[in-house]
């Protein structure tokens, strides 16, 4: 057991203390004084009997203030606080000698090198660490701490040698030894990113270097310290979630849930179960719903334009009166909640031909966002894209990636009908397929694509001439059956019957080779 005394701080109290232990022929395993005025000691297990005479005799001691039980001596603590702290270092960690030869090595480094960390005990660090000369750096008259590079079991690390020193008799720093912490190219890529990446549930997290962004952010953060209702509009993969989030964690209910639900995903009854939770059964119980799970919080709702006109029913009743009913339930449920919509669809038109109720419209357009398209927010894109490139470059493990002068180009004029979304996606696909350090326009495996026509079903190949011949070939392939007389056709297309004839002719279009 372990005692700590709380003492005057003067010469001869250790003494006084442990002429007790004596007097009673107790064993003192050991003992720390702790300045000013606390002593610790170790002896073993005492019955009660033998503590209700011994501790009495302690507190009457002259000095002595208070004698109570300790669950550790301060050196135990200390060793177990750094026996853990080095067992669970996320990177590789070794002790070594004034020789080299390793002292301490801790769970992730004895994986690496695939043995045991007590048989690594007195092997030389030589053995295992290439690139660097530990007994030159150990026997130098001026052992100074290094950070170099170096193979560990065959692959690329950072180490950070530091020699250790005590003091001796004399109270000179004598060297004993030194610690290495290694870090790998993937480690220190993932810890270079913590300081790059913004927090995604705030409006850091959200690029906006664009004017008609930063126009948005303004009026997100205005609304977000009101506690009324919001509609993001949006076409698909602008990042109508990210603002939501960003809205939530701006806002007096940040410290409460925030959930989220896709109007478009579920099933209609799934989505209802999934809102309002559903009432106790014969052999079930019940299960809360995500309004339940996010009172005091907020409701994100997705593709609002998708809800059933039941569910819009339910939701317009807990949003004026603040309490539902779980399916198949008659009790009555009270949250308070914020809700968050968020729509690609014009809800006002939805609205005017019958699909979406024009009162909960109102209801949820309280304050009301609009995202721009990524094509019409240019300054973002290249932002975005080196963000998403270091992301993935992290998953990967992978930290030298960069982009082309011409793929960068590329990337900011491309039009981006998927927005945000297709921008990550198609940038982590050139990344994770990447063979050498550089993505190229090549890389990004982007069909091309017009606001006019969309995108084209394959890469064109070959002259104008020859796509206009196959255009033309087509289309009087599928003109012919319906008007099967040449000059019906010549008069449809506005030609003279000789040039359609022989255009018939050239593409071999005749009542023998097409289906009338």
């Amino acid at each position: 057991m372990r005692l700590e005394i709380t003492c005057h701080d003067r010469v001869g109290m250790g003494e006084k203390v442990l002429g007790i232990f004596v007097e009673h022929g107790i064993n003192v395993r050991g003992i720390e004084l702790m300045q000013p005025g606390r002593i610790f000691i170790n002896i073993p297990s005492l019955d009660f009997a033998d503590l209700q005479t011994f501790m009495p005799q302690l507190r009457l001691l002259e000095g002595v203030g208070d004698v109570k039980t300790a669950p550790y001596m301060p050196s135990e603590r200390e060793r177990n606080e750094l026996a853990t702290l080095i067992k669970t270092f996320p990177d590789p960690f070794i002790s070594i000698d004034r020789k080299g030869n390793i002292r301490i090595v801790n769970t992730i480094a004895s994986s690496i090198i695939g043995e045991k960390e007590a048989s690594l005990v007195g092997q030389h660090i030589s053995l295992w660490l290439k690139g660097f000369n530990f007994n030159r750096w150990l026997d130098a008259n001026d052992v100074l701490a290094q950070t170099r590079r170096l193979k560990f079991q065959g692959d690329d690390f950072v180490a950070d040698i530091m020699p250790i020193h005590v003091a001796d008799e004399e109270h000179k720093q004598v060297l004993a030894g030194a610690v290495l912490i290694l870090k790998s190219e993937a480690r220190l890529g993932q810890q270079m990113n913590v300081f790059k990446q913004p927090n995604e549930n705030t409006f850091s997290g959200i690029q906006a270097s664009s004017s008609a962004m930063r126009k948005v952010i303004r009026e997100a953060k205005r609304m977000s310290s009101l506690d009324s209702s919001i509609l993001i509009m949006g076409e698909t993969g602008t990042g109508k979630e990210l603002l939501a989030r960003a809205c939530h964690g701006a806002s007096e209910r940040a410290e409460h849930p925030f959930m989220t639900l896709n109007c478009a995903a579920l099933p209609d009854d799934v989505a209802e179960s999934e809102l309002f939770g559903v009432g106790e059964k014969e052999q079930e119980s019940s299960k809360r719903g995500i309004f339940e799970l996010a009172d005091g919080g907020t409701v994100f709702l997705d593709e609002i334009g998708e809800m059933s006109a039941k569910l819009q029913s339910k939701l317009l009743r807990v949003i004026q009166h603040g309490s539902f009913r779980r399916v198949d339930s008659e009790q009555e449920v009270t949250v308070n909640v914020r809700i968050i919509s968020s729509t690609n669809k014009d809800l006002l038109n939805l609205v005017s031909i019958g699909d979406f109720r024009e009162d909960l419209y109102y209801r949820l357009n309280v304050f009301g966002l609009t995202l721009p398209a990524l094509r019409e927010r240019r300054s973002d894109i290249l932002p975005l894209a080196e963000f998403f490139i270091i992301k993935a470059a992290q998953q990967i493990g992978r930290t030298h990636l960069k982009v082309s002068d011409d793929c960068r180009d590329f990337i900011e004029h491309y039009p981006w009908p998927g927005n945000i979304r297709q921008l990550e996606n198609v940038l982590t696909r050139a990344a994770s397929l990447l063979e050498g350090d550089e993505i190229e326009t090549t890389h990004l495996q982007l069909p091309a694509y017009t606001r006019e026509h969309g995108y084209l079903e394959q890469e064109f190949e070959g002259t104008l001439d020859a796509a206009v011949k196959s255009f033309e070939a087509d289309l009087l392939r599928k003109l012919y059956p319906a008007y099967p007389s040449t000059r019906q056709l010549a008069k449809k297309l506005g030609l003279s019957h000789t040039a359609i004839a022989n255009k018939l002719r050239e593409y071999d279009i005749n009542k023998k080779t097409v289906k009338i």
